[in-house]
């Protein structure tokens, strides 16, 4: 007991480090709940959390932060509870065909580079306001050209075709409906149909005047910077990436330059780096006004207005919040003479974002960011510490890059790998060839373009910019088509992540040698990924697609059609193979062996389904249209089945087939169906 006490004891000083990771412990815990916390289960916690405070002033000063330490993580829960609970709205429990009308709120590109735009105040025929969602998302296909083109306040109208959000394409995979539901996103669809104006846009909401400043700087980009150049030059100012081709989008994640794209630390960090440096070298030319003018403090105040403007032109995602909190916390602690780069800093920047949008703890935005910030800051402070330098004065810049490249690929890695089951090989190398340009041309000529603009002269800043963006976009190019760029790995298991960030945040955080107990957590995490068996068998959520592992690797059963959900097979699986490749390992029979001898059948379209007559028991049928009830002995999963069970994955345990629905999996969640379907019940 004495030794732990004086372990405890030494963590003095380093404790506020602490307080998001017990808050994000919290969070986490309600998001693996598989039931709905009630009213009176929550009111339980948080009476709990107070008598635990109450009763932690009896406690030692060391053992009263381990109290303080529960409380925190019961905060986190109620937290996003709260959350969850404020942004509920409605959202659709059938499928809509018909015309929709709505303001325009959002506009991006999907994954098949159709053009997106995100209704808010929708209205829909014959559907009552309180069954009306909030908002709706309509993918825009087929002929558009006589269309109007769609403008942020925009009032316009279509007929669409509208369904409820989708849920994982497999159990325990990326959850788009609770991804919609904090969006407050009821519907997602399509439209063949032009879309019309019916009222001129808003003028008197700054959100969306922002919005149409945002798409104004944009237009002027592309007019100047045409093609990708011009798209990544948007993407990197406001945030929108729906001006870059997918070809260029695959070649930057394929060389692991695609974080440049998203306007984060790096991006919010060189531009108020560059600010504030031009304002005091500005104020240090002037010796009048250097004499009387405290240079440091000015500059850090401009450099803050600038990056509270670029907040607001990027749209404000989570990685630009928290890159914003990180630069307004270091440029305050210039302003009050403190530290301006430390873990602490780091940790407040981590308690605003989760009291803002405790949600996006599970988004890789907020992971890979702050675990890139977390380890940079840490590494580089423990070099300050122990006084470890970086070689020569001239080589110190290339040296600093060559350390942040290093450790911030190391500490992001898994987690894009987990994500996006891919891993970059030669990143490195084109980061080291691609960052110092962003730093040294792209962010300066931004700034340029800037001042320029009022002279009509801003053409100058982007012409330059362009330079950069062109040599980075060659890079990734370069770099994607080398042998071996990128190699995929297969998903892993809901305790990995978990199991790495906190053994990484111990290893970053605690203090003294105990702090080495982090690498068990670490290590046993890796070792699960490795040994994480794939389903044998995948069935999707609407009977469409069925997916069968064999030697060869997983056999689909159409070479065409649900893309979206054979790519995510595929990816999970760690497979670098395309849908017709895959359907070509499919039986020329409608049945893939399982193990114990179970047959998995996969009836598509009427004529199959109307030829079935019936099955024998250790058979699995599946049919994108409804089968007859009671119809065998065997296992039936039909659209109206798989509706209240979703996406089904089969394992194998101990030589029999086990089969696990997403249900299983997220339990009755206020974002599922089946808890919408139970309270209007």
């Amino acid at each position: 007991m004495r030794r732990l006490r004086s372990i405890l004891l030494e963590q003095r000083g380093s404790l506020f480090e602490w307080v998001p990771v017990c808050m994000a412990i919290g969070i986490g815990v309600y998001f693996l709940l598989r039931f709905e916390p009630s009213e009176t289960q929550l009111w339980a916690v948080a009476g709990a959390a107070i008598g635990l405070l109450f009763c932690a002033r009896w406690l030692g000063e060391a053992f009263r932060p381990l109290i303080i330490a529960v409380v925190i993580v019961a905060s986190g829960f109620l937290l996003a509870a709260h959350r969850a609970h404020d942004v509920a709205s409605p959202v659709m429990s059938w499928r809509y065909y018909g015309p929709v009308e709505g303001r325009v709120v959002n506009l991006d590109r999907s994954s098949s580079d159709a053009l997106r735009v995100t209704l808010d105040q929708v209205v829909l025929e014959r559907v009552p306001p309180h069954r009306t969602p909030e908002r709706v998302r309509i993918s825009l296909h087929g002929d558009q050209s006589f269309s109007v083109a769609p403008a942020p306040g925009l009032r316009v109208m279509t007929t669409a075709h509208i369904s409820p959000p989708g849920g994982p394409v497999e159990p325990g995979g990326f959850d788009f409906q609770r991804h919609a539901w904090f969006g407050q996103l009821g519907g997602v669809g399509y439209s063949r149909v032009p879309l019309l104006a019916i009222a001129p846009a808003e003028e008197d909401r700054w959100e969306l005047a922002i919005f149409r400043i945002r798409m104004a700087i944009g237009a002027r980009m592309l007019e100047v910077l045409p093609g990708d150049v011009g798209g990544f030059a948007v993407a990197v100012t406001t945030g929108a990436r729906s001006a870059i081709s997918q070809e260029a989008l695959d070649d930057l994640r394929a060389s692991n330059l695609a974080h440049l794209l998203a306007i984060s630390g790096l991006h919010m960090g060189l531009l108020t780096g560059f600010v504030f440096a031009l304002l005091r070298v500005s104020i240090a030319l002037i010796p009048p006004l250097a004499l009387r003018v405290p240079g440091r403090k000015v500059a850090a105040g401009g450099a803050l207005i600038v990056a509270s403007g670029y907040l607001a032109l990027s749209g404000g995602n989570v990685a630009t919040e928290r890159a914003f909190i990180m630069v307004a916390v270091a440029l305050t602690a210039v302003l009050l003479n403190r530290r301006a780069i430390s873990l602490r800093a780091v940790a407040i920047a981590a308690v605003i974002v989760l009291l803002l949008r405790p949600e996006a703890l599970l988004g890789p935005g907020f992971q890979m960011s702050f675990a890139a910030t977390t380890a940079l800051v840490a590494v580089f402070g423990y070099m300050r510490d122990h006084r470890i330098g970086m070689g020569p004065n001239w080589a110190k810049p290339v040296v600093a890059v060559l350390i942040s490249s290093g450790v911030a690929g190391l500490a992001t890695s898994p987690i894009g790998a987990a994500h996006f089951n891919a891993i970059s090989h030669y990143g490195l190398i084109a980061n080291l060839t691609s960052v110092p340009m962003m730093g040294t041309v792209v962010i300066p000529a931004a700034v340029l373009a800037l001042i320029l603009a009022p002279l009509g002269l801003d053409w100058i800043g982007l012409w330059i910019m362009g330079v950069g963006l062109r040599w980075i976009l060659e890079v990734g190019s370069f770099v994607a088509g080398l042998d071996g760029a990128r190699s995929f790995v297969h998903g892993p298991g809901v305790a990995v992540l978990p199991m790495i960030a906190l053994g990484f945040l111990w290893l970053c955080l605690w203090q003294g040698r105990t702090r080495l107990v982090g690498v068990v957590p670490v290590l046993a995490a890796f070792w699960l990924w490795v040994i994480a068996d794939r389903p044998v068998g995948l069935i999707a959520e609407n009977g469409t697609l069925v997916g069968v592992m064999t030697a060869e690797g997983r056999a689909l059963s159409k070479a065409r059609g649900a893309g979206f959900i054979a790519r995510n097979w595929l990816e999970n699986d760690g497979e670098m193979t395309d849908q017709p490749t895959a359907a070509a390992r499919w039986p020329e029979t409608r049945s893939a062996a399982l193990p114990g001898g179970v047959q998995l059948t996969h009836l598509s379209g009427k004529k199959a389904v109307s030829s079935f007559v019936g099955c024998r028991a250790g058979q699995i049928i599946v049919a994108n249209q409804p089968l007859p009830s009671g119809a065998a002995d065997c296992i039936l999963l039909d659209p109206d089945r798989l509706e209240r069970m979703g996406a089904v994955a089969i394992h194998e345990r101990q030589g029999a087939v086990h089969l696990v629905s997403t249900r299983d999996r997220t339990g009755d969640r206020l974002w599922t169906p089946w808890y919408r379907q139970a309270q209007r019940q």
